[in-house]
């Protein structure tokens, strides 16, 4: 009896220690959340005022916002580099994995290895050979180049992940295609991409949320306000020391950033999981 009173009393305990730290770390990470949507509602631009119940809500932040600031071609410049990062991410990734993972040729291990080392150094190591190459081939202030960049960053990574995947196939099932006449592009088109769609999933929405709330880049590249992105024009409004400063106006504005961002998580939530475990798999 002894025992199982024991036994019982340190379950209680610990199940209680564990929801305590839930909800510990819950509060920390819910009240900055809930603080920004609560001052986005807040007709006084006064920092020391601002809280999560706001006096007297309006929508009037956000009209503003979309009024007097240039909030809309932020979005779209945004949009625009976070769609075609995707579409280029996942075309050349799966199509890097795919010759990796089927083919045998000269220097593919040394391909590999270098692939793989190049997710060892942070890419801000590079942004001063980014910015001479821009400059000499004319692309600064140029949306293009925020792509190029973007998609050429998430090669190391994701080319390892799908190539993974690709390594839990059997070739069997190429082999099959090939004798029924099938081209090797078929075979990744029309057999290998529907079964990788769980770890191609996953890259096409870490892609496109990777550029969406970037600050360093577009503010090192983009110059000119029309091509600035959400995270660049924000950030001048949350400077105290300049005219376009405005506080209810920024937090309204994260709040819209965040809506796609947090839909296309609780959408696409099981994608993630499963596309992790697909291409955990590195073995040749």
């Amino acid at each position: 009896m002894e025992r199982n009173t024991l036994s019982i009393v340190k379950t209680i305990l610990t199940r209680v220690l564990v929801y305590t730290a839930l909800m510990i770390v819950a509060v920390i990470v819910l009240y900055p959340l809930l603080w920004i949507i609560g001052t986005s509602f807040d007709p006084i631009n006064n920092l020391g005022r601002m809280g999560i119940f706001p006096q007297n809500p309006t929508l009037k932040n956000y009209v503003r916002l979309i009024e007097e600031t240039k909030y809309i071609s932020w979005y779209l410049n945004t949009a625009y580099i976070a769609f075609m990062t995707m579409f280029f991410s996942v075309l050349l990734n799966t199509l890097t994995a795919f010759v990796f993972a089927r083919f045998d040729f000269k220097g593919k291990k040394a391909g590999l290895l270098s692939v793989m080392l190049l997710q060892m150094f942070p890419s801000f190591m590079g942004l001063t050979a980014i910015y001479m190459i821009a400059l000499n081939f004319g692309m600064l202030d140029n949306l293009n180049m925020l792509v190029i960049i973007y998609v050429a960053g998430s090669i190391p990574t994701n080319v390892w992940l799908v190539k993974g995947n690709l390594m839990n196939l059997p070739k069997s099932i190429d082999e099959a295609a090939y004798i029924d006449g099938a081209s090797k592009l078929q075979v990744f088109i029309r057999i290998l991409m529907p079964l990788s769609r769980p770890i191609i999933s996953f890259i096409a929405l870490t892609s496109f949320i990777m550029p969406w709330m970037d600050f360093m880049l577009p503010r090192f590249l983009i110059k000119s306000a029309d091509n600035q992105t959400l995270a660049v024009g924000l950030f001048f409004m949350t400077d105290t020391r300049s005219p376009t400063a405005d506080l209810t106006a920024f937090c309204a504005g994260a709040v819209l950033i965040a809506v796609p961002i947090a839909t296309l998580y609780m959408i696409c939530q099981r994608f993630l999981i499963t596309g992790l475990a697909a291409g955990a798999n590195k073995g040749e």
